[in-house]
């Protein structure tokens, strides 16, 4: 199935994989909730923020991952066993399947202060679940070719992105050396599919419409990057900081072109998919000025982090009014 096909048939507010009652392209709510905590966790660190919001935030992305995580896995082998291989194996959602380790990693890394020693065991765990998940996708990508009109950003989410955010993780449970191993995972397969996504998009058949926010992932490999070596070095930038910053400055460019498109989308479950990297650069802004401390720094920061913030909730605000509406009409 190409994604042109997919387009069509998916245009549904919610596209989902086969297997259970959640939609695993859901799990990007979630990821959106940790991505906003990060990044007011971090105000919380370098501007004197306010605790709450980070915690309100990492409280319901707790609450939401582990009942879609429930919900999922249970609708998944009451359909049949051998079901999440089938999702694994799916030409548009198979990626998709890594966002259960990768938020579990996001949620470790919050809470590893409370957690005590029980967080480098949980942090391990699900760096080996994201690592088996990547794998078994990897292995199947190289046994059975896909149709390159399949290919889409979300690709980047169990060997990119995810590496990169176990990097985070390991580094918050104070593993440097496997944070810096694990990034650099994260760095072979951003080169290695990068070229083979951005292929993909310079000469295949476009996006169908529904499936335009899937091109602010192409955000999340620098930004991820750029946070995971923040959490290694303490903050400080570097030379290889400052090269992953001007890729993501430059990949930010390019989705300001989008935004007219962007705009134009009817808003549906889909526009989750822009949170996450919403996220990460309000959260990466806020280190980048702290770090470079600069006249005036602070109302940057803020003003970065404001504008992250109002997207995501106008998002947030957006569901829960059509969830509403679904309600009334049920």
């Amino acid at each position: 199935m190409t994604v042109t096909q997919a387009g069509a048939a998916e245009s549904a507010p919610a596209p989902r994989a086969s297997s259970s009652a959640v939609p695993i392209a859901l799990f990007s709510i979630p990821l959106g909730l940790a991505g906003l905590g990060g990044e007011w966790n971090a105000a919380r660190q370098l501007l004197g923020a306010s605790a709450v919001p980070a915690a309100v935030a990492y409280a319901a992305a707790t609450l939401v991952w582990a009942a879609f995580t429930i919900t999922y896995v249970v609708g998944a082998i009451r359909q049949r066993p051998g079901r999440l291989g089938v999702d694994l194996r799916h030409p548009l959602f198979g990626p998709l399947t890594a966002y259960v380790p990768v938020i579990a990693l996001l949620l470790i890394a919050y809470y590893a202060a409370g957690l005590g020693a029980a967080a480098r065991w949980l942090c391990y765990a699900a760096v080996a679940a994201l690592a088996v998940n990547a794998a078994a996708l990897v292995a199947h990508w190289l046994s059975a070719p896909l149709d390159q009109d399949a290919l889409h950003p979300g690709y980047f989410l169990p060997v990119v992105a995810g590496p990169f955010i176990a990097s985070i993780g390991l580094a918050n449970v104070g593993d440097r050396e496997p944070a810096i191993a694990v990034f650099g995972v994260g760095v072979y397969f951003w080169l290695l599919l990068g070229a083979v996504i951005t292929g993909r998009l310079f000469f295949g058949s476009p996006l169908p419409q529904p499936f335009r926010p899937v091109l602010s992932i192409l955000l999340s490999p620098p930004g991820t990057a750029s946070l995971a070596w923040f959490a290694i070095t303490g903050g400080h930038i570097d030379q290889l900081q400052g090269a992953i910053g001007a890729i993501t400055l430059f990949t930010l460019l390019i989705q300001l072109f989008f935004l007219p498109d962007y705009l134009r989308l009817p808003f549906s479950s889909q526009h989750w998919v822009f949170t996450f990297p919403l996220a990460v650069l309000g959260n990466m802004a806020i280190r980048w000025a702290a770090g470079t401390d600069f006249a005036g720094w602070r109302a940057v920061a803020w003003t970065a982090l404001g504008i992250s913030t109002l997207s995501i909730l106008a998002i947030l605000a957006g569901t829960v009014r059509d969830t509403a509406r679904w309600l009334r009409r049920t």
